[in-house]
């Protein structure tokens, strides 16, 4: 992974050198050594990788390698949220399949080593594009050929058998769009704290009008977008989905309806360009539309794409939760990184939008 990495690295030696926040470089070292001896052998040295604004995730250097960790966000972690394990399985499932993942190596459940459950796994060479500065410079041709990737990894997601990969068990698709929308509801509850004019009735909205699942038990990715891909663009090609902590068996239209959320919403508003979250990366920035994105994953995923207005409504919803959630964090000082002040300015026009789409229009 090659995003930027910040703060401190730690050597263990020179005085006045610290670990990022939120990893203790010298009990992970010890623990590596005790229980991972092929993966000790040396001084670590870590490095923050910014951009996501969920779980954190680091770049360690030592013994001769380099690899990912991965970890809960700071502070006010809300339930079932951030679950390592989860994660960990649904990409060592994905593993021999054609959804491109990184390796995984290994799992801790156990908090006690660096004051959180984590996981590691192999560092893929890619970028992550999440800027108008990045995507910019493209040329038409890499832009359209990035999207018609994206959706094209989409549909090999959503066509893995689940029992084929040893995640059968891994969700409840009966019933999995209300309880999307229940669960939503009550992240919203524990991340609430301030005045939101219209959520409320969009979460009723959506609640009195949950469709039928009629695509149900598909491996649903749950934030599937470009900035979550690692890519290359000479040739293009997507490298490694990331960040699974949201992964489930549901309905893949949340996930089509979540990404035309982040392309089509956040990528036609002002309030996207320069924004942490979604700096206006879609048709505005010369990519191909959301209904020609509908129409490449439709014709390669086999899924019945369906009226989508109602899963637009829900990815407005949940977007609009977790912005709040993470300005939430924010205003408690819980959060690494820049660019967290403006997050909590998307709540009200995602909750503008859904409410619109809800309602069919």
């Amino acid at each position: 992974m090659t995003e930027p990495a910040v703060d401190a690295s730690h050597d263990g030696g020179a005085p006045g050198d610290r670990p990022p926040p939120g990893l203790d470089l010298d009990r992970l070292a010890g623990w590596l050594a005790l229980h991972h001896p092929e993966l000790a052998g040396g001084p670590l040295r870590a490095s923050l990788i910014t951009g996501g604004k969920s779980n954190l995730t680091y770049l360690l250097h030592g013994a001769g390698r380099e690899l990912v960790l991965r970890r809960p966000p700071l502070g006010h972690v809300l339930a079932t949220a951030h679950d390592m394990a989860r994660e960990h399985r649904v990409i060592a499932a994905l593993a021999p399949t054609a959804v491109p993942v990184p390796g995984v190596v290994l799992l801790c459940v156990d908090p006690a080593v660096i004051g959180a459950p984590f996981y590691l796994m192999h560092r893929v060479p890619g970028e992550v594009l999440r800027t108008r500065a990045q995507t910019d410079p493209l040329t038409d041709g890499q832009r359209r050929d990035l999207a018609w990737a994206m959706m094209d990894t989409l549909a090999a997601l959503h066509t893995v058998d689940p029992a084929e990969v040893g995640l059968a068990d891994f969700g409840r698709p009966e019933g999995y769009l209300g309880r999307q929308v229940r669960r939503w509801a009550g992240q919203l509850d524990r991340s609430r704290s301030r005045e939101l004019p219209g959520v409320d009735e969009l979460r009723d909205a959506l609640a009195a009008s949950v469709p039928e699942g009629v695509n149900a038990g598909r491996i649903v990715h749950g934030d599937y977008r470009l900035d979550n891909l690692l890519t290359t663009v000479d040739p293009v090609s997507v490298r490694a989905v990331l960040d699974w902590e949201m992964a489930t068996l549901g309905d893949p239209l949340a996930d089509l309806g979540l990404l035309l959320t982040y392309w089509d919403v956040l990528g036609d508003s002002d309030l996207a360009e320069g924004n942490p979250v979604a700096d206006g990366l879609g048709p505005r920035a010369g990519f191909p539309t959301g209904g020609e994105l509908i129409a490449r994953y439709a014709g390669r995923s086999g899924v019945d794409v369906g009226p989508l207005h109602w899963h637009l409504a829900l990815g407005c919803f949940k977007l609009a939760v977790i912005c709040e959630g993470i300005h939430y964090r924010h205003t408690l000082g819980q959060t690494l990184g820049g660019g967290f002040d403006r997050i909590g300015d998307m709540v009200t026009p995602l909750v503008e939008h859904g409410l619109r789409a809800v309602r069919g229009n």
